[in-house]
Formats: structure tokens, sequence, C-alpha cells
């Protein structure tokens, strides 16, 4: 029987000696294409924040997420589910990448991701500002093709350009429509709000994304968010991106774009429980920037987002492979 990769227990050794700050205290394997056991999904950091408009530090989110994820537990009681019993999973340390050399990180990172895909295992990305993710769909898109997108953020990136430049943390979700690596139409943008400028109001519609601005977002139920999520992307490989700053920066502090006036830590995994068992392919988790962070509460929410996530990919995982033995799950 092939391994399956879990977390250390908590219970028998204390997290402040629990060793090095893997992502919940997971297996530390260098290499998942050689690992013997199976891998449903592998945690990746991407320390890089070489295209950030404001802000810098989102190189160190990958670590302060880590560090706080030790704090996560196996069972969500709200969802039922056993994220580490159905996943095996792993921590795969950092992708490489290039300080100061933003296309060449995002080569390096392509071509570092997609034998991951290729493979079947979900990389579950920790960065790093946004940009990173334009990488992530080129390697998707490599072994799926077009993938939908289900992006939460406070910002819709997607500008044509910043300061003359195609390629930023403001304009990946524009390149990917013209690369043809994301399929608008069955692609969802959440959570927008804040100041803009007047032609940036309806350019993520104009791509074709159905786009749910908060203000529109908070008047709706989780139940009935969920639902224009699953009609809209069916059953098409999916990445969920995640941009910290999606949560009011009252609850997620530690970021280089806050803007006011979001949804609390609550009602944000509220809408992440409401998404259901999308074939998820891809997460990431991105902008979290400690040296903005308060006590750690920015890193605990990514931690906390990124348990959520895997708790969707854990319920479409369980319900497959109950189809296929014919189990009920």
């Amino acid at each position: 029987m092939s391994e399956h990769y879990r977390p250390r227990d908590s219970m028998t050794k204390p997290r402040i000696a629990s060793g090095p700050r893997t992502f919940m205290r997971l297996p530390w394997v260098d290499d998942p294409l050689t690992a013997e056991g199976r891998i449903d999904v592998a945690v990746v950091g991407v320390p890089t924040d070489s295209a950030v408009s404001y802000r810098s530090g989102a190189r160190f989110g990958p670590e302060a997420i880590r560090a706080a994820s030790i704090l996560l537990r196996d069972h969500n009681p709200a969802t039922g589910v056993d994220v580490t019993r159905t996943l095996s999973m792993v921590d795969a340390g950092d992708a490489p990448v290039v300080p100061g050399y933003h296309e060449l990180t995002l080569q390096r990172l392509e071509d570092f991701l997609a034998p991951l895909y290729e493979r079947g295992i979900v990389p579950l990305l920790l960065g790093g500002d946004h940009s990173l993710v334009m990488a992530e769909m080129r390697a998707m898109a490599r072994h799926l093709g077009p993938v939908s997108v289900v992006h939460f953020d406070a910002h819709g990136d997607v500008l044509d350009d910043y300061y003359g430049v195609k390629h930023f943390h403001g304009t990946m979700f524009r390149r990917g429509v013209e690369e043809g690596v994301v399929d608008p139409h069955t692609s969802v943008q959440v959570g927008m709000r804040g100041s803009v400028h007047p032609d940036d109001v309806d350019s993520g519609r104009a791509l074709g994304y159905d786009v749910i601005g908060w203000d529109e977002l908070v008047d709706l139920t989780p139940e009935a968010f969920g639902r224009r999520v699953r009609e809209r992307v069916g059953e098409r490989p999916v990445m969920v991106s995640f941009d910290i700053d999606f949560i009011d920066p009252a609850y997620a502090p530690g970021t280089g774009t806050p803007e006011v006036g979001g949804p609390t830590s609550y009602q944000t995994l509220r809408y992440i429980r409401a998404l259901g068992p999308l074939n998820y392919r891809g997460l990431d988790i991105v902008e979290v920037a400690p040296p903005y962070d308060h006590a750690d509460i920015t890193s605990h929410a990514a931690s906390v987002v990124a348990f959520e996530l895997l708790g969707q990919v854990a319920l479409r995982s369980g319900r497959t492979r109950a189809a296929e033995t014919g189990e009920e799950h």
C-alpha cells in the first residue's frame, strides 16, 4: 500500500517543537514527482514580490503562512471534512524565483509547476504577490487547455499595463484571456471594491468574466453565491486564486494594497465553504505581507483560508473515490 502523507500529531509532540515550519506540519518532500506514496496536494511557496505597485513584503508570505499553519488540525466540524485523512499532502518547499527579474521568475515557476499538473497533483501556492498566477495559469493550460478561474480579490487585476509594463500584479487576468490560458466565460471574479480609474469599472465584464463586486456579494447568501459559481464553472478544471486583500484590512492588515470595506474573516470562510465540489486543479493564496501585519492575524487568516480550500478539494476527492469504488462517502 502506498504511503499516505499526513501531518505530525500535535497531541504527541508540541507544535512549538515540531521541527521545520512546514505547512500544517506536513512531511517535507523536496521532489513530489519522485515520491513513493500518492500525493494529492503539494504545498509550494512562491517568495516573490518584484511586481507590486505599492507596499512590498509579500516575498515573506510563504514563511509566515507556514508558521501560522501549525495551529491547523485535521478535522473541520463546520463541513464534516477530515482534510488529512482524505488527501495525501506534502510540503514541497519553495519554487525557484529570481528577485528583481519578474518575467524570468514567471518562466521558472511555470516550468516548475507544469509537471505537477501533468501528474494530477493539485498545487497549493503560498505567495508572494499576485503576479505569480500568470505562471500558474500558463502551466495549467499546458496540460488542461484554457482553465476556469474563481478569483477572490478586492481588485479585478485586469489592467492593460502598469507604468507601461504588461506583466504586473494588476494585469494577469487580462493577460490570461489574451493568451488564451483562461476561459473568462466560465470564470468568476468576486469581491471587487474601492476607488478605481473610470475606465476600469467594467473591464472584467468586458473581457467576459462574471464579476460579483462586494456590494452585490454582501447581499447574496453564501448558498446563492455557491450556486452561481457552480453554474458558471460546471465540471471544467478550475483554479481558485485568493488575494488576502479580499478580506477587510480590519481582519487582514498585512497586505500591500488594502481596501477598506470588505468581508470579515467569518464571512470569507462561509463563501469558500459554499463553493462545493468543483473540479479543483490549482489553488493559491497571495499578497500576504508580514511586515504590515499585527499579531500575525493576516497570516492566520491566510492559513485558515488555505485549510478551507483544501476542505473543498477533499470533499471533491472523497466523492470521486467513492464513485470509483462504489462506496458511500
